[in-house]
């Protein structure tokens, strides 16, 4: 019986998964014939996939913001989750299977690869509208204070981009989902009623 072969998307996936974890253990010192080897994989059939490792990159950042997209969508879907909680989860929204990547180490693209960097930075400007649509419900409801949408948006991606761009966190030794929870406790105090509180 013939080798049932498997699809090109799903060994891209692959692919990318490894990628994570050996980005997360080297940062850019990685090569694309470490993921060869640890996914015993050919590398005819790996460069099929990613000509090379900017364009590995590329697909890394798009895979994790479909993820994001995904994971936005449930969280406004969930017709049980109060609003306050969903405002919070979707201004931070991470995507399960990207929990364990090391975002911090992004800043090192950004000499070595321009346009994965500046990917990013356009991606966290991304498509705000389900997430506006949100607040506005919020502000409706009294939960949320009538706050200017646009500031709320800058301070938002301002932070997140001062946070992957910068080193600060590596010197205070804070993940980025922690250092987005630290965000949000001051953000939802500020923009709530009911000082923060997840309730409403």
């Amino acid at each position: 019986m013939a080798k049932p072969i498997t699809p090109p998307e799903v060994i891209r996936e692959k692919i990318m998964e490894v990628a994570i974890d050996e980005f997360n253990e080297k940062g850019l010192k990685f090569t694309m014939d470490d993921i060869a080897t640890r996914l015993s994989m050919s590398k005819k059939t790996l460069y099929r996939a990613f000509a090379d490792k900017n364009e590995l990159f590329i697909g890394m950042v798009d895979f994790y913001f479909a993820a994001v997209k995904e994971s936005e969508r449930k969280i406004l879907d969930d017709d049980e989750m109060p609003i306050l909680e969903k405002i919070r989860r979707v201004l931070i929204v991470q995507p399960e299977k990207f929990s364990r990547i090391d975002l911090r180490q992004l800043l090192s693209l950004k000499e070595k690869y321009p346009e994965t960097y500046q990917m990013v930075a356009r991606r966290i400007e991304g498509d705000w509208e389900p997430t506006i649509r949100l607040i506005e419900k919020g502000m409706e409801a009294g939960v949320i204070r009538k706050i200017s949408i646009p500031v709320l948006k800058g301070i938002v991606e301002g932070t997140m981009e001062h946070f992957l761009t910068g080193d600060m966190l590596i010197k205070e030794n804070i993940t980025y989902p922690e250092a987005l929870e630290k965000m949000m406790d001051i953000v939802m105090v500020g923009i709530t009623n009911g000082g923060g509180r997840l309730d409403g």
